[in-house]
Parts: structure tokens; sequence; C-alpha cells
């Protein structure tokens, strides 16, 4: 983990934006958020802006915009491609085709505001647009809802990983680089452990 921090406080400025946008892109566009640690990349990338590496402005609007259009883009898919789309080998497993259902039913009970609610659940913010789009929602309550769940997702994860890059500034000046470095790693694994588990305890 402390190599991986390393590396992208090593990354030009607008390098972190590009992978940070693309990666949250991807999670959301293409029914991957399982696979890709779109979470992590955000929180990442609010820790570096907190070390000066880039702005955290510029880091709010990528990955707002980022998941807001891949969602967008998701939405798209399932919508002209209809229920083929989530016939995608990633999604054939079992337990992940319990969770598809699991998402179904949300989505016909709660409406749009699952659009909302479903963006802090990882396998959900992967497959609710594509749902969304099948279900054929009318585009402007979805996207009123995505815009409402990219924003407040989105402000949510990269402040706390500012709030990281808080804590690795203050210990760097104390104990030096090498050992900042060391507590920053521990605390965005701890802060994705948790994530893990609250994943687990959401599939159970």
């Amino acid at each position: 983990m402390s190599g991986l921090v390393d590396r992208l406080l090593g990354l030009p400025s607008w390098l972190v934006l590009v992978v940070a946008g693309l990666v949250v892109f991807a999670e959301d566009a293409l029914y991957v958020g399982f696979v890709l640690p779109g979470e992590t990349v955000a929180l990442l990338a609010g820790a570096a802006a907190k070390l000066g590496h880039v702005s955290l402005v510029g880091v709010l609007v990528v990955v707002v915009v980022a998941a807001i259009v891949g969602d967008t883009v998701g939405y798209e898919v399932g919508r002209h491609l209809g229920p083929r789309v989530l016939e995608l080998h990633l999604l054939q497993k079992q337990r992940r085709r319990a969770r598809l259902d699991d998402a179904r039913e949300f989505l016909a009970r709660r409406g749009g505001s699952a659009v909302f609610l479903g963006r802090w659940v990882a396998f959900f913010r992967a497959v609710m647009p594509a749902l969304a789009g099948t279900a054929r929602m009318p585009y402007r309550r979805f996207l009123a809802f995505n815009a409402a769940g990219g924003l407040a997702w989105g402000a949510t994860v990269v402040l706390l990983g500012y709030a990281v890059g808080a804590s690795y500034g203050r210990v760097e000046k104390v104990l030096g680089r090498d050992t900042a470095f060391v507590v920053l790693a521990l605390v965005v694994l701890a802060v994705v452990a948790w994530h893990i588990r609250r994943r687990r305890e959401n599939g159970r």
C-alpha cells in the first residue's frame, strides 16, 4: 500500500486527475464497480490534494463529473441494449446474480431514490444505472437523483481523503517523510478495509 501511495504522489498533477476521473467513470459506466476501486482512487486523490500535489477543487470537479457522466453512460447502455447488457460474464456468478436481483428489487421499491442510495454501495453503484435504463426510468428523473448522488458521494469520498492527507502532513512535520508514508498507508488501508467489510455485510 505504501508503494501505491508513493507512486500516486509522484505523478504529475494532471495525471492524478486523469487517473481518478477514468477509474471513477469506468467503475460506473462499465458495470465493474466490484473490480475497479473507484472509492480508493478518489480517496487517494483527495489525500494528494491536501499534500499540495493537485488542486482540491480540481479533484472534486473531476470525481463528481466522472461519477455523473459514468452513470449516464450506464443508463443509456441499459436503455438501448436492455436486459442483454446485464448478461455479462462478470455478473453470472451465483452471488452476483443474487445481488443483481436485490438491486432490481431495490429499484422497483424505491424508484429514483434507489439511484441516489445505490451510489454508496459498490455493486449497486455499478449496475443501478443500467437497471434504471432497462426499466425505462424517465431520464430527467434519473439525472436528478444521479447528479445528487454523484455530488454527495464524490464530495464525501474526496474530502475524507483530504482529511487523511491532513494527518499525513502533521506526521511528516514531526517524524519525517518515510514515517508519514507508513501512517498514510495504514489510514488508507483502514478505510479500504472498512469499505470491504461494509460490502460483505451488505452481501449477507
